[in-house]
């Protein structure tokens, strides 16, 4: 016997149940369980924010949490693409030469790492100078050392954590210990994005990434600003398309979803997670007509593959990956993160053998950068694109072992490019072996100061009322650096 629904004035009417709610509807058809279906799906997440001591935030049906919304001021930034690469590359094999451990390579260090005593040991690539700016930068990063004047390298950054796990949140979220809203969460939250039928913010690595969702999660914030995640880039957004209903059935059926979730939330008006829903069903069938476009890449040219050297092995992955984050910010993806996970989660850790694993990454993420960076640059979005690239710290310049580097946040460098920044310098200094920062000292709050102010967002300012206390991204400190601003 069919069962037929439909809506009229936001009650649901049928043959054979008198006008109620959509819970009376699932509680009184198929012996009731698709209530029961729902009441565990909702009590488990209720009980998941109760545990976390989230505040429940009001739901408004109508409202679109990622429409565009005004900066705090005129910022230069519109856009941010996040080269992260997980593990730590070597600063002092990168870019920040020096010939100190070149003349010392051997002699026991200075300064104890976790109380023991290891030998120096030389970068084993050399450094050229590139430019107008002569920057040096090592030889592992020739393409990338041709994009110098583009660049402002910070040789300074500094960190709290030694292990990869808390390094890489607090580098994505500002917090190393407790769950937090990422960043790409807190830039979506403040400005919403550009384009409706896309996600706000897009992460895309294919490999695993350790603590997995909590560096692009949502934490406490409202779960529609939450990354995308995507590892797979033959098919990015699985089961987007529906065959089987047309664009007016779906239209239609969307509809009444849509205002059954809402007679829903008038019950639950304490519950932002079914607003999320919602938004999350609307942007999956506006995705249908314009993601699988902004995915596809078998139409760019064959100088653009080559460019970004998909064309060829062992580049073509993250050639890709490079490709779709110039495709997705030149459509208005507010916030685009890479993670370059070819191999394993942290591909730049190098206990050991820092010649052969370092070589390998460098290989990988070399071109494509390069070529991103120009492609960005040839169609005028690096103006309006912040482009960062680093990990979540650096590496030791005692050996660990006879070949290897250890974890190292005290002094490291990480790079930013486009919109707002000064290209072409070089920002503070390690000590002449690259132990400690020395000069103009950046902690992770001050760079995420920063890439806000680039973006027209005062880090002060954004913030959002959790457990009884306003939380921002940069927690209670953090200063914008402004020696690097343009």
């Amino acid at each position: 016997m069919n069962l037929f629904i439909w809506t009229d004035g936001m009650k649901i009417l049928s043959p054979f149940l008198a006008p109620g709610n959509r819970r009376e509807m699932l509680r009184r058809t198929g012996c009731g369980f698709g209530y029961l279906a729902l009441a565990g799906l909702l009590g488990k997440e209720a009980a998941t924010a109760a545990d976390s001591g989230a505040t429940p935030q009001t739901f408004n049906a109508p409202t679109n949490p990622l429409v565009p919304k005004l900066p705090h001021f005129t910022g230069r930034a519109k856009r941010i693409i996040f080269l992260f690469m997980p593990g730590g590359p070597s600063q002092v094999d990168t870019f920040d030469p020096k010939p100190r451990l070149a003349q010392d390579n051997g002699k026991p260090s200075p300064k104890l790492y976790l109380g023991q005593q290891r030998n120096l040991l030389a970068s084993p690539w050399k450094f050229q100078k590139y430019g107008q700016s002569g920057i040096e930068v090592s030889d592992l990063f020739p393409h990338t050392g041709r994009c110098i004047d583009d660049l402002c390298v910070i040789r300074s950054m500094v960190a709290d954590d030694t292990n990869h796990p808390g390094g890489c949140l607090q580098m994505n979220t500002g917090e190393r210990v407790f769950s937090r809203p990422s960043m790409g969460a807190w830039m979506t939250y403040g400005l919403g994005t550009e384009n409706q039928n896309l996600p706000g913010y897009i992460v895309i690595g294919p490999g695993p990434i350790i603590e997995g969702a909590r560096q692009y999660g949502a934490s406490f914030l409202p779960a529609s600003y939450q990354g995308t995640f995507v590892s797979d880039l033959d098919n990015p957004i699985r089961n987007l398309r529906n065959p089987k209903v047309g664009p007016a059935q779906q239209r239609q059926e969307l509809d009444a979803l849509k205002r059954l979730n809402e007679l829903h939330a008038e019950q639950r008006s304490d519950d932002s997670r079914l607003g999320a829903r919602i938004a999350s069903f609307e942007l999956a069938y506006r995705m249908q007509s314009e993601a699988p476009e902004a995915f596809d890449l078998k139409h760019e040219s064959e100088a653009t593959t080559k460019l970004y050297g998909i064309d060829r092995e062992p580049t073509a992955i993250f050639g890709k990956q490079c490709l779709l984050a110039r495709r997705l910010v030149e459509r208005g993806v507010r916030f685009v993160q890479l993670y370059h996970t070819t191999g394993g989660f942290q591909p730049w850790d190098q206990h050991g053998d820092l010649k052969g694993g370092h070589e390998k990454n460098a290989a990988a993420t070399d071109l494509p950068i390069a070529g991103l960076l120009q492609d960005l640059k040839s169609r005028g979005l690096l103006d309006e694109t912040l482009v960062i690239w680093g990990g979540e710290f650096g590496r030791t310049p005692a050996a660990q072992g006879t070949d290897g580097r250890d974890h190292h946040p005290y002094g490291f460098s990480m790079w930013l490019a486009g919109a707002g920044v000064r290209g072409g310098m070089t920002f503070g200094a390690t000590d002449e072996l690259g132990w400690d920062a020395v000069e103009n000292p950046v902690h992770v709050h001050d760079l995420h100061a920063t890439i806000l102010h680039l973006m027209g967002i005062d880090h002060e300012k954004l913030t959002y009322r959790y457990a009884g206390r306003d939380f921002r991204l940069t927690d209670v400190s953090g200063h914008v650096v402004r020696g690097i601003l343009a």
